[in-house]
């Protein structure tokens, strides 16, 4: 059988440059991507193929899968993983970064998936694998943009999954919790950007200690510990439909099915708590 493809994207660090590792250990072809190339580079040094992509451009995204194509013949595997947190009280988010979210989490996915459907069912063979978060299985507040765009992929991967089934291709969502990444530095940029009213202060102060959910919570898990479970659904034949990542995670899933009331008093008394 020649060697298996996958094309990663948001490769840079986190979760993505680990999967891209751990493919690669698993022999596979790996094309790693990244807004930035020389963020990738020691990737390239390991044995990746390394691209510059970013997933906002049509453009970009169709000449990396087109280059694929043209060079491996196939791609086996899809890690929709590039992606960034916008948080803040839903009032303080003006619609440019709330369409900025929805762009990168939502739509970039889509266009990648676009581009290499058509090579995955002429094949009648591939896998999807989106990487979602447990917010978009429990909405806290301070987070409604982000969890909005991580429900909608939720949605999303539901569907296609369902579309996609009699062409034998298969969509997996990962939902890791909070992961040793730099993704709360980025969240911390966003929340910069931000004019403030005064009324959300406590929900501010929620989102800039990191210490129970962000990379720095005792709680989280390694970004190796989420790549391990994204090439376990690209390399089964019959791949869950979700798979959620770190026992942190496994808890927020399971406070997502409490009575709506009941989980309203739970963030209730958060807010109060470190107000």
């Amino acid at each position: 059988m020649s060697t298996r493809t996958v094309l990663i994207t948001g490769c840079s660090s986190g979760i993505g440059r680990a999967a891209a590792y751990a493919f690669l250990e698993n022999e596979w072809r790996v094309y790693a991507t990244a807004r930035n190339p020389a963020d990738i580079q020691t990737l390239g040094e390991a044995g990746c193929d390394i691209g510059t992509i970013n997933v906002r451009s049509t453009e970009d995204v169709e000449r990396v899968v087109d280059r694929v194509i043209d060079e491996a013949g196939r791609i086996d595997a899809l890690v929709n993983n590039a992606g960034y947190g916008q948080h803040g009280p839903i009032e303080d988010i003006n619609d440019e970064l709330f369409e900025k979210q929805f762009d990168v989490n939502v739509f970039g996915p889509h266009r990648l998936v676009r581009a290499v459907l058509p090579h995955m069912r002429e094949r009648r063979d591939g896998t999807i694998i989106n990487v979602s978060s447990v917010a978009g299985r429990l909405a806290a507040p301070g987070m409604g943009v982000y969890s909005a765009s991580k429900h909608a992929i939720e949605g999303y991967s539901d569907s296609l999954r369902r579309e996609l089934e009699p062409f034998d291709i298969d969509v997996s969502v990962v939902q890791p919790g909070p992961v040793e990444t730099s993704f709360r530095d980025r969240v911390d940029d966003e929340l910069g950007r931000l004019d403030r009213t005064d009324a959300y202060e406590d929900l501010y102060a929620f989102q800039e200690d990191a210490s129970l959910f962000g990379g720095d919570s005792p709680v989280a898990s390694h970004p190796g510990e989420v790549a391990d479970v994204i090439l376990e659904a690209a390399s089964s034949t019959d791949p869950q439909p979700r798979y959620v990542v770190g026992t942190a995670a496994q808890l927020l899933v399971y406070a997502s099915y409490l009575p709506d009331p009941i989980a309203d008093s739970v963030f209730d008394a958060i807010r109060r708590f470190v107000s």
